[in-house]
């Protein structure tokens, strides 16, 4: 049975969302790899002779917070996703309890949340090492020509800036989608309940509801 339009949309947009979920979470890991297991969010560099070298590195739990909030909405889209597939398949008729929207609406509001505070974490500690690259180097006027620039080992800065930028615009569209997911789960809500309070059928007359025996002439 095909699904409806509504929660296909939805399931279009879980899918998004694993995707920019996965591309967050490699990129922050990757970055992370490439600097020795420092996470270089908040972090600062320094030129040493013509390399450049580490000066200060956030917690390493930082970026496995990114990576795990990341990790954490994207197992979530698959799941569900694979588990609306699933009943549409076995059972054929797909119906959306006020229970599950209830529920997909307090997890939108909590994915919302952790993906703004995932997206700031990015965006400005990624300014910060951008700072610091600027300190550093006075002629550098874009932080992305810091990649060309060689560093010492075993720090490999090649594609720091892209993967960094990469996992924020990821983070960012990732929010938007679950925007919109809760817009779609909140029209859902609003026409369950419009359905359920007109499911009394309009042509019958009150008349013919009423009990028997509290009809007007009845002994």
């Amino acid at each position: 049975m095909a699904l409806p339009w509504f929660l296909l949309l939805e399931l279009l947009l879980y899918g998004g969302c694993f995707i920019c979920g996965i591309v967050t979470a490699a990129s922050v890991t990757i970055t992370q790899g490439s600097f020795a297991g420092k996470c270089m969010l908040y972090g600062s560099v320094h030129l040493n002779s013509t390399s450049f070298a580490v000066l200060s590195s956030s917690s390493p739990s930082l970026c496995y917070f990114v990576s795990a909030i990341s990790v954490c909405v994207a197992v979530f889209c698959f799941s569900l996703t694979l588990y609306w597939i699933y009943t549409s398949l076995v059972d054929g008729d797909v119906k959306r309890e006020k229970l599950w929207l209830n529920i997909t609406l307090v997890m939108c509001g909590v994915f919302l949340f952790f993906l703004l505070v995932t997206g700031c974490i990015l965006k400005i500690g990624r300014d910060r090492l951008c700072d610091s690259v600027h300190l550093a180097v006075s002629n550098i006027t874009r932080c992305e020509e810091a990649q060309n620039r060689p560093w010492m080992s075993p720090i490999n800065g090649k594609q720091f800036y892209s993967r960094l930028h990469s996992a924020e615009i990821a983070v960012w569209v990732n929010f938007f989608f679950w925007m919109i997911i809760a817009v779609l789960v909140l029209v859902q809500h609003k026409r369950g309940s419009e359905y359920r309070s007109g499911e009394m059928d309009p042509s019958v007359t009150p008349s013919e509801t009423e009990p028997f025996f509290n009809r007007p002439g009845c002994p």
